[in-house]
């Protein structure tokens, strides 16, 4: 056994992961940034990734705990772990939604605090549940009516409008920057109703089917389905995207008014709207935190969390400064890949561009120099970030002063949707100055709204509604890209960056090699990866 306690956290479900809490170190990564298919379940690939960066062997592990989502595991579940050694007894199972609190709860900060949990399923018929947690432990207090529909949930019924305006249930961030188009007054009828601290939403049935028959039984004219540039499709998610900030916002209303607390923590789903965070925020007046990794990708290290808990009897307490759980790689692991060695397991894709590359010695000044001529760059330093938002471990960077910037990010670089915004990293110190924001952002959860005698500056990070996905950089957590920001100010009057994750159609980046991989493929104009500059040839 290893010298402090150890306990593993495994996700079974879509996003599936793992997180190792050692003692007061975390490592955590989610599978698809191994495996290199998005959303992916399983954990085998994370496991050993993870025991790799402690060095540790399975059987170090005093606590094994795995979650999922739908039916809940039974008992003696051993996800076959026995078979490699792990005696049944120290293997265990936790609660969707509790596993959620967990990780919203333990990374806070806060003494004590609210946690809901919102998201699209969890066990059984759950998609939303709250907890009144303490340094003692957590009690729930509160959720769902158990033989209300899923599709009655908030979630839930989120996925359904995605699904119907065109997207996969898990592209509900689509939604959300498509609804800023739409004219949500053209749906005034409600989604959900407040029972008590209940959700009761009108859908009966989940996905496109449910929200086709809602439409039916309601008398709304919808539009076709799967028409994105259909003023229609605009209106349904700008419906959806009111209703689900109104529901939030009256939900959290009455359970902080019913429990005499103002200290918030949101996980699940749900809390990855950054829109309706920042709402949230000023229409209950709460002091709220959003865990990074809010969606199935925290559920690993929510297990892990849960276990170190059943093991001491504690609440492991351990508020965040940075979501970088996952590991470093030297200066030898970085010129394996741009070698293109195969002992770096680099997978080269079609076409590909010639490079080449030299040392640095200051890696932020030259970014920073290449960002203010116009260039469009990769950025890998240190461990990676667990969440979905890129906060500059994993990024791409771009002159947030160029309005043409977006639309060459987007058809050029990343291949996506043309509506879909990009957010900027500002000096935490600078921030009030260019962003309607009184308080620190570091983990891109909360959209406000970019002050207007700056929008015209800040013209490739604003959306059409004004509002920005702001990351606030704290220079004593993040050295090295405050600097960036703060040269790319120097050079240009603006101390914000055009900040978006590394990838094109694909996971984030996680290794020197897929940073190479998909840098040789794309049109980024350079790469800065530790101590290296990468340019096409």
């Amino acid at each position: 056994m290893a010298s402090e306690p150890v306990s593993i956290g495994l996700n079974l479900g879509h996003d599936g992961g793992c997180a190792i809490v050692r003692g007061d170190e975390v490592v955590a990564i989610a599978e698809e940034r191994i495996n290199r298919t998005r959303y992916s379940s399983g954990w085998h690939a994370a496991l050993n990734y993870c025991l790799d960066a402690f060095d540790l062997r399975l059987e170090d592990a005093d606590t094994v705990v795995f979650s999922g989502v739908g039916p809940r595991l039974p008992a003696g579940f051993t996800g076959g772990l026995d078979r490699y050694g792990v005696e049944p007894g120290r293997i265990q199972v936790v609660d969707h939604h509790l596993s959620h609190a967990f990780s919203a709860f333990c990374l806070s900060g806060f003494d004590e605090a609210l946690v809901v949990v919102a998201d699209g399923a969890g066990n059984d018929q759950d998609t939303e549940s709250y907890y009144l947690a303490g340094g003692s432990g957590m009690e729930r207090v509160g959720g769902n009516r158990a033989d209300r529909p899923r599709a009655g949930g908030i979630g839930a019924t989120y996925e359904a409008f995605t699904n119907f305006v065109g997207f996969h249930e898990q592209e509900a961030g689509k939604t959300m920057a498509l609804a800023s188009f739409g004219d949500a007054g053209r749906h005034p009828s409600p989604l959900f109703d407040l029972v008590g601290s209940r959700v009761e939403g009108r859908l009966t049935a989940t996905h496109e089917r449910g929200l086709v028959e809602f439409a039916a039984r309601a008398g709304i004219e919808l539009g076709a389905p799967h028409q994105i540039d259909d003023q229609a499709s605009k209106d349904a998610a700008a419906w959806v995207q009111r209703e689900t900030e109104d529901i939030l916002v009256r939900l959290v209303t009455t359970l902080t008014a019913q429990h005499d607390v103002r200290q918030v923590c949101l996980a699940g789903g749900v809390g990855m709207n950054c829109v309706a965070n920042g709402v949230l925020r000023r229409g209950a007046g709460v002091d709220l935190f959003v865990v990074p990794p809010a969606s199935d990708r925290g559920q690993a290290l929510g297990n892990a969390l849960y276990g170190m808990w059943r093991l001491t009897g504690a609440m492991p307490r351990r508020p965040l400064r940075t979501d970088s759980f996952g590991r470093e790689y030297d200066e030898d692991e970085i010129r394996l890949a741009l070698r293109r060695h195969p002992w770096s397991t680099i997978v080269e894709r079609h076409p590909r561009h010639r490079f080449g590359y030299q040392a640095i010695s200051d890696p932020a000044a030259v970014a920073a120099r290449l960002l203010a001529d116009g260039k469009l760059i990769g950025w890998f330093q240190g461990g990676s970030e667990l969440g979905a938002r890129a906060l500059g471990r994993r990024s791409i960077l771009a002159d947030p002063r160029r309005r043409e910037i977006r639309d060459a990010l987007n058809a050029r670089i990343k291949h996506r949707e043309w509506f879909r915004p990009f957010a900027p990293a500002v000096l935490e110190e600078d921030a009030g100055k260019w962003f309607d924001l009184d308080h620190e952002s570091p983990f891109m959860l909360e959209a406000v709204q970019v002050r207007p005698e700056q929008r015209e500056q800040l013209a490739g990070v604003t959306h059409i509604d004004g509002s920005a996905r702001v990351q606030t950089v704290d220079e004593a957590v993040q050295p090295q890209f405050h600097r960036l920001i703060r040269q790319f100010g120097d050079l240009t009057g603006v101390p914000v960056v055009l900040n978006t994750s590394f990838n094109d159609r694909e996971p984030i980046v996680e290794t020197p090699a897929h940073a190479v991989a998909t840098f040789s493929a794309s049109e980024l104009d350079a790469l800065v990866i530790g101590g290296f500059l990468v340019t096409k040839e």
